[in-house]
């Protein structure tokens, strides 16, 4: 085949045209940190990327889950506390009561105490995270106790059912602690010592059943407050996993978008130079051109 002068000039300006859209990548490349910019430069960098980001957005989301759990399960657990606190106060004013020696203002002293203990532990049965109730089982717009009756199963089914938020896949978390029937009983059981401190006919020994009665609420508080602890315990793990996760997500995004600057800058230089040898030869050959068209 004949080669002509027109021929190794188109030639030329083919691979000149190359030689600056190769150089034009490498800069977008410099410029945005990223081996692409849009999809169809690399559809697997792209479909990859997709895909990790993806797998990352999950991640933060169960992040997020896992802090809402965490708030319904510290909050429970500080609730608890304070009732077990309020329970210890019961005991001691209890003790007062069998004494034989207290005079009745003595007692109208102690009841008036005791009611303000009641409603203080009703309080803490109706404590709230984000403006819904946390012991109140599925029905969280409801208070557990309204200032009058405590929520019954017939009116509000879901008082003792399991309020559960995933925080990975398929893996789904407890965060609520039934309340009805724990705070119910202390509430029972104070409600009873209010109306026998009111009785000038109950002696000290007719208080001594609720030393009792408070021993058995307070197992019950400890034990909500001890399923609590293995649930955060729990959380501390999938918060560990997570954070793993994340980690390895981020790398692999990392590995399959980002350039390596070192690299790149290296293969910019030697374009550069291979260009600039391309110019000198093309310069050549358009110069002879310009002779053969002369002549």
């Amino acid at each position: 085949m004949r080669v002509t002068q027109s021929m190794l000039s188109n030639n030329m300006l083919r691979n000149l045209s190359g030689s600056y859209n190769k150089m034009a990548t490498l800069q977008e490349q410099i410029n945005s940190g990223k081996k692409i910019t849009r999809p169809s430069q690399d559809p697997v960098v792209a479909i990859k990327g997709i895909g990790y980001r993806t797998d990352l957005n999950k991640v933060e989301q169960y992040q997020r889950n896992l802090g809402e759990v965490n708030n319904w399960l510290d909050s429970s657990d500080d609730a608890l506390d304070k009732v077990g606190i309020a329970l210890h106060r019961v005991q001691e004013l209890v003790t007062q009561a069998s004494s034989d020696t207290l005079t009745p203002d003595d007692r109208t002293k102690v009841e008036k105490e005791i009611t303000q203990i009641k409603e203080q532990i009703r309080d803490m049965g109706n404590t709230k995270v984000g403006g819904k109730y946390i012991f109140s089982g599925t029905n969280t717009n409801s208070p557990l106790h309204d200032g009058t009756n405590f929520l019954t199963t017939a009116t509000a089914p879901g008082v003792n059912k399991d309020v559960n938020i995933e925080v990975y896949d398929g893996v789904e978390i407890t965060v609520n602690t039934k309340g009805l029937d724990l705070f119910q009983n202390i509430d029972a059981m104070i409600t009873g010592l209010e109306t026998d401190l009111k009785d000038p006919s109950k002696s000290g020994k007719d208080f001594d059943k609720y030393l009792t009665l408070k021993s058995d609420n307070e197992e019950a508080v400890l034990a909500a407050r001890a399923d609590i602890g293995a649930r955060q315990n729990r959380v501390e793990m999938m918060e560990n996993r997570l954070g793993a996760q994340e980690v390895i997500v981020t790398k692999q995004l990392s590995n399959n978008e980002d350039i390596d600057y070192e690299k790149v800058i290296t293969e910019m230089i030697t374009q550069e130079s291979i260009h600039q040898a391309a110019l000198s030869v093309g310069a050549k050959i358009i110069q002879a051109t310009l002779v053969d068209f002369i002549r």
